[in-house]
């Protein structure tokens, strides 16, 4: 039978504090009162003193309510039948269904033993050229959407997890507004793909301390779902709402900050969720993408910049379309080799002219003259821009792959792209 303690000796924000024995730290604990019973977890141990984060927060809780310690972490669902749900970050449904209570899992588990793990060497197809062709995602990849709020991450998000050719889409989100909430549910519900998906959802409405908990919930059942030998997609959006809940809760635990007031384990903390990316050997895989706004679109800002250390790339979404420069896919040479003999020949003389384009923009701007040369430049640019990078493009691999042949073709001379002859034989529009 577990101890109950009806003395509360602090409450700062949705942190409450009590003197306790023979507790472990991310145990949970009920706090009942007045306004009824809400769950907490142990955050930090300090000799017999208890912090606990209260998930629902910590108003109408008062100094004599009863804390009841469960003996046990947080755990949730790894049933099939959470295919098709949504829940809240400490998974409560959303959906007004019932709850699952089978095959519970614990979440925030340590990343995969290397020795389970074998290398990455199959594609994930979008429908997306500028992923496809040009960054291809690749199977248990951990890759961030580097963005600035306004941009359409989660429009960019919601199209992968439709078209993503995967077994299972795990949404996970942080501090949504509640519009973008209804338009991941309508749109997956609409396109079929529900079916086929497990949503976790906090709400910048929602308290804070769940935001925390929506990451380790959606890879716990990633890695249940993955071990079933299924290919899942995780997708988080928003991680840098996650890590200014990690710098609010640190700030309320008086923990002395680091860079602009972020915890100083704020890298540990993304690394812990991010490297739960895996392959297993003999099962399924994880492929996490997470959307990260970047603020005052500054890329040394320390949650972009951390996530930069930890990732294998990342993709750039500006002005509603994937910038070529600066995105990267550092493991698309492992699957680019095995799609079309033309593949890696067409992406690199495609992203080479466009950046022959750039400059000849910068030339134009300033009044020079333009050559024959920067003329076609400029004609090639334009097409680029509108038959590759936006989004609003949807066309399997191999259409993109004819499409730039026919592209360069329209633009160009054969012997002007800087192509293998033969490849150029072969695929050069007749």
């Amino acid at each position: 039978m577990r101890k109950v303690y009806h003395k509360i000796i602090q409450i700062v924000g949705n942190v409450i504090a009590v003197e306790a024995d023979g507790v472990a730290y991310n145990e949970l604990a009920e706090v009942s009162g007045e306004r009824g019973t809400s769950l907490a977890q142990v955050i930090r141990l300090a000799d017999r003193k208890v912090y606990l984060q209260v998930f629902a927060g910590t108003r109408g809780i008062n100094t004599g309510d009863e804390v009841r310690f469960l003996g046990a972490e947080m755990r949730v669902s790894g049933s099939d039948a959470l295919l098709g749900r949504i829940f809240n970050g400490s998974g409560v449904p959303r959906d007004n269904r019932a709850a699952i209570t089978g095959d519970m899992i614990p979440i925030g588990g340590p990343s995969v033993n290397p020795a389970k793990r074998v290398i990455p060497s199959k594609m994930i197809r979008t429908g997306i050229p500028m992923i496809d062709l040009f960054n291809t995602l690749v199977e248990s990849q951990k890759l961030p959407i580097f963005s600035v709020a306004g941009e359409p991450y989660n429009e960019l998000l919601a199209r992968i997890a439709l078209q993503a050719e995967v077994d299972v889409i795990i949404l996970g989100g942080m501090g949504l507004k509640y519009d973008d909430y209804l338009y991941f549910r309508n749109t997956l519900d609409k396109s079929g793909a529900l079916s086929r998906s497990v949503m976790f959802i906090h709400t910048a409405a929602d308290p804070t301390v769940e935001c925390l908990l929506v990451p380790d919930m959606a890879l716990a059942v990633a890695e249940s779902y993955a071990l079933a030998n299924k290919r899942v997609l995780v997708l988080l959006t928003d991680m840098t709402n996650y890590a200014d809940a990690l710098k609010e809760i640190a700030i309320t635990m008086e923990q002395i900050p680091s860079n602009r007031g972020y915890p100083g384990d704020l890298y540990s903390q993304l690394a812990a969720r991010y490297e739960k990316a895996v392959d297993f050997d003999g099962a399924g895989s994880i492929t996490i993408l997470a959307a990260t706004t970047m603020p005052g679109d500054d890329v040394t800002h320390p949650i972009p910049d951390n996530t930069g250390y930890i990732t294998e790339g990342q993709f750039y979404l500006r002005h509603g379309r994937i910038e070529p420069f600066g995105s990267l896919s550092r493991l698309k040479q492992q699957v680019n080799s095995k799609t079309r003999p033309d593949h890696r020949a067409i992406m690199d003389a495609m992203i080479r002219l466009y950046s022959d384009y750039k400059s000849t923009q910068e030339k134009q701007s300033m009044g020079f003259l333009m050559s024959s040369w920067d003329r076609k430049l400029l004609k090639y640019g334009e097409m680029f821009e509108t038959r590759m990078m936006d989004l609003k493009v949807n066309i399997p691999l191999e259409e993109a792959l004819d499409l730039g042949w026919k592209i360069l073709a329209e633009c160009f001379d054969s012997a002007e792209v800087g192509i293998k002859s033969d490849l150029i034989r072969e695929y050069w529009p007749k």
